[in-house]
């Protein structure tokens, strides 16, 4: 922990100056004499250049006095202490000095033992310092390294509404990220975790969803994000930007294609309140525990529809024949898993779509109309009005954007 301290010797007097260096153990304290100056300017610029730690300072110095001096170096050094070297005449700076942190007063002529004193006194000060900024240094060191382990402990809390609102804010920015609410929450569940059979080894299993988090964080490298695991397996997923419908398919299909194993994603909107992250996760939860029920056949539908949906001529028997299977099976399959026709769910599709079109594009509606599938925009505004109680352009006006 032993450390040189450097030392500045600012007086316009030289037998001054001598007598100080040569009054002083410097070893024994272990500091040096790194530099003298006869003025005040000089003593600024090479206390800068050569990183002072300690400085004595005469009062009274051509061009820049003692006070002023050491305001300077405040500025410019905080950790650097000040010893004043002075005559009985100038204990009227006593109270400026003092709020400048001036460690002590030492008249002139000067007593050796007096400032061999004072000197051990400032480098008893210094090593404190010096000790408590390395633990700092260690601690900030330690935190860094455990940053991701910070991160993943805190959105667990937060997802299950331990976190106050204020709480989390101030938590985000400690961590590194963005310090607002997410826009959206999401979750991947390998359904493999979830079985009570062991059908591969706990380190397999491990790999596995490491796998996936990577798989999921290079398909959202772009957006602000944060993955988290849960000890049942469940990754959870912070987004500060939305993602589009088609997102969470493209996150199953990834995985099925590079690692090939099945998984079900789910996106769930963050409402602006508080418990808004949590109850966004429950929601997110219950949705992708629902998806997992799915049969192939409907989750092969649901995927290809998110594909297929801009298409102006999909029609039930086509989207079958696609399938291979028959339009009255699949029709009764999706009504009876997804609650809705095959026409239903298509709209719905086309809508989210449209909904994420419309908040943030400038596109025209019959240009939107377009894009989701409508050969019209008088059917798509039907469409639209139908499911979510206003026209496209209303809603776009309600959403910040000027009506076409």
């Amino acid at each position: 922990m032993r450390r040189q301290y450097r030392v500045l010797i600012a007086d316009d007097e030289p037998i001054i100056r001598e007598g100080i260096r040569d009054a002083v153990r410097w070893d024994e304290l272990s500091m040096e004499v790194a530099c003298e100056a006869e003025d005040g300017e000089e003593a600024l610029e090479l206390a800068l250049q050569e990183n002072i730690d300690i400085a004595l300072v005469d009062m009274n110095m051509p061009f820049m006095d003692g006070i002023a001096l050491m305001k300077r170096l405040k500025e410019e050094r905080p950790s650097c202490r000040f010893v004043i070297v002075t005559g009985h005449d100038e204990f009227a700076y006593a109270q400026e000095a003092i709020r400048l942190g001036v460690k002590e007063y030492i008249l002139k002529p000067v007593n050796a033992e007096h400032l061999n004193q004072v000197l051990r006194s400032v480098k008893q000060e210094l090593d404190e310092l010096y000790v408590r900024d390395l633990y700092f240094q260690k601690a900030s060191e330690q935190i860094e390294k455990n940053i991701p382990l910070l991160r993943e402990r805190f959105c667990l809390e937060w997802i299950h509404g331990l976190i106050s609102h204020n709480e989390a804010l101030e938590q985000l920015e400690f961590l590194g990220l963005p310090p607002r609410l997410p826009l959206q929450i999401g979750i991947v569940r390998w359904p493999e975790t979830a079985s009570n059979q062991p059908l591969m080894k706990e380190g397999e299993r491990q790999l596995y969803l490491f796998a996936i988090e990577n798989i999921i964080s290079e398909l959202i490298q772009d957006v602000p994000h944060m993955l988290f695991r849960e000890q049942t397996g469940l990754i959870g997923i912070c987004l500060w930007e939305e993602l589009p419908v088609e997102a969470a398919v493209d996150m199953e299909k990834a995985v099925l294609k590079y690692i090939k194993r099945t998984v079900n994603v789910h996106l769930e909107p963050v409402e602006h309140e508080p418990g808004g992250v949590s109850e966004a996760y429950d929601a997110c939860r219950g949705a992708v525990f629902r998806e997992s029920q799915l049969s192939p056949i409907v989750r092969r539908a649901r995927q290809l529809i998110h594909e297929v949906y801009a298409q102006h001529d999909l029609t039930l028997e086509s989207f079958a024949a696609g399938l291979q299977v028959s339009p009255v099976y699949l029709s009764r399959m999706l009504k009876k898993e997804l609650g809705t026709s095959f026409v239903g769910f298509l709209t719905q599709t086309r809508i989210r779509k449209a909904i994420e079109l419309l908040t943030s594009t400038d596109h025209t509606i019959h240009e939107i109309a377009e894009q989701v599938g409508y050969d019209s925009q008088h059917y798509f505004s039907t469409a639209f009005k139908k499911v979510m109680g206003v026209s496209p352009n209303r809603y776009r006006k309600g959403a910040g954007y000027a009506e076409e």
